[in-house]
């Protein structure tokens, strides 16, 4: 598909609906982190319970994507990611009038499940719609998505911090609860908003092609791929679609084809790797791990806004250059300054030079290296390098290890940074991503430029049992 042919105004709608389902994962993953000081102090949590504050969202992705991979491969793409817009909304006003710890837990947990599936789910769509020559860049999207979901829960954040210390003494109604004596409320319930907006915009995108042409929709298929490109172009996709199916059937059970195990395995071990590379600890813990810094509440709430500036920042690079670079330049470079400035950040603290802003500029160099590698480049990954009529259950996979990373790394930060100390913390975490780099060197193959059957038929030729 060539880039004069294409609906691009068209596609990139589709792109930036799916992509808001990225938005509410960063969004609802970054929220938290302006609450827990204040849910711990009004709940008397200790650091497990305050773990399990931030990780009982996590349990909820786990099981989320566990199902989303069954559920989009039955009933589509588009109407799982209404049922989890929902889930989303139900979650975060239930937050918000929450009354006690147990019924926070429980709306964080659905509020989970959304999170799961739209990790899954936003990303896949979005592959399954874009083009060869720039799938790269429309996938990224969803990273760059999240990237700005997390920014703008640091501002509103940060912004609800200071309408809530602007009253004194309010008088005790809803309003004022939620507002001014419990803020961690507003700041969880504020979701709703682009959860309402996510759950509109769906039902004015069409069906995946790829997903009705497995069912064997042809036609509707043809209609939409037609909207995007010619009529030429959406025949010719629409035959190779129906040649990967068919090649497919030749093998008796796909999951057990040699390189297609090892294509899960491949993406099943970076996305774990991804999550203990310690991205989380900064996006949950920043202000707790910058106030033991020495930084002011309010000076740590404002450093996060830096950090979501920078995530923004670069991850537009990855954008920018995914598909001319290509995956595999983007990941050894960003990897590799992932685990320098992990090292820096764990001496740092180790010598006791918190205090100064050296401490604030390796956190931003690591933000930056993730936001154009592990970040971006996972998510097109996983989206691509599938076969047709199991892409959704594969991915599932690979999110589902993703997300087990994440859990735990939400569950253990608080008892890492007790008993480890911040410098054990963070270079636990170069330890533990390190291995990224020799995978990508080693077994990754390249895939920019190459259409979603063409990566299919590299895993089922190259690793051909004989």
């Amino acid at each position: 598909m060539h880039s004069s042919t294409v609906n691009k105004s068209y596609l990139l709608f589709l792109s930036i609906v799916a992509s808001l389902g990225g938005f509410l994962f960063g969004y609802d993953t970054a929220v938290i982190s302006g609450t827990i000081g204040f849910v711990s102090d009004q709940f008397n949590l200790d650091p497990y319970s305050q773990g399990w504050y931030v990780s009982c969202a996590l349990v909820g992705c786990v099981f989320g994507v566990s199902i989303a991979g069954y559920l989009s491969d039955k009933f589509g793409r588009k109407y799982v990611l209404i049922f989890c817009s929902l889930f989303f909304f139900i979650s975060a006003f239930g937050c918000m009038i929450a009354f006690g710890f147990i019924d926070l837990v429980i709306y964080r947990i659905i509020g989970g499940i959304a999170v799961g599936m739209a990790s899954m789910l936003s990303p896949l769509y979005i592959s399954e719609i874009s083009p060869a020559y720039n799938r790269g860049k429309l996938v990224a999207l969803y990273q760059f998505a999240i990237t700005i979901g997390i920014l703008i829960s640091y501002i509103a954040n940060a912004w609800l911090l200071s309408i809530s210390q602007s009253v004194q003494n309010p008088t005790y109604n809803l309003w004022n609860q939620i507002f001014y004596l419990e803020p961690w409320r507003s700041m969880l319930g504020s979701e709703t908003i682009p959860a309402a907006l996510f759950f509109i915009l769906l039902f004015f995108v069409p069906e995946s092609p790829r997903w009705m042409t497995v069912k064997g929709r042809e036609n509707e298929a043809l209609n939409t791929i037609t909207r995007i490109s010619n009529i030429e172009e959406a025949k010719k996709e629409i035959e190779d679609i129906k040649n990967a199916l068919q090649e497919e059937k030749h093998t008796s059970n796909i999951f057990k084809e040699p390189g297609i195990k090892l294509a899960i395995i491949i993406g099943a071990t970076l996305g774990f790797l991804t999550q203990v590379s310690g991205i989380n600890a900064i996006i949950y813990y920043g202000p707790e791990i910058l106030n033991k810094a020495g930084f002011g509440i309010n000076s740590a709430f404002s450093s996060q806004v830096i950090i979501g500036i920078i995530n923004v920042a670069f991850t537009l690079i990855a954008i920018w250059k995914i598909d001319s670079f290509g995956r595999r330049p983007l990941l050894l470079f960003g990897v590799s300054g992932i685990v320098f400035s992990l090292i820096v950040i764990g001496s740092l603290f180790a010598l006791n030079l918190t205090d100064s802003f050296l401490l604030l500029l390796f956190i931003l160099i690591f933000i930056a290296c993730f936001a154009f590698s592990f970040g971006p480049v996972i998510w097109v990954l996983l989206s691509e390098i599938y076969p047709t009529s199991v892409r959704g259950r594969a991915m599932s996979i690979g999110t589902l290890t993703l997300w087990v990373g994440t859990a735990l790394v939400g569950q253990m930060v608080p008892v890492m940074l007790n008993y480890l100390t911040p410098a054990g913390t963070f270079w636990a975490f170069a330890i533990m991503c390190f291995p990224a780099i020799p995978i990508t060197l080693k077994v990754l193959p390249e895939t920019k430029g190459k259409t979603l059957e063409e990566i299919e038929n590299y895993w089922l030729t190259k690793y051909k049992k004989h």
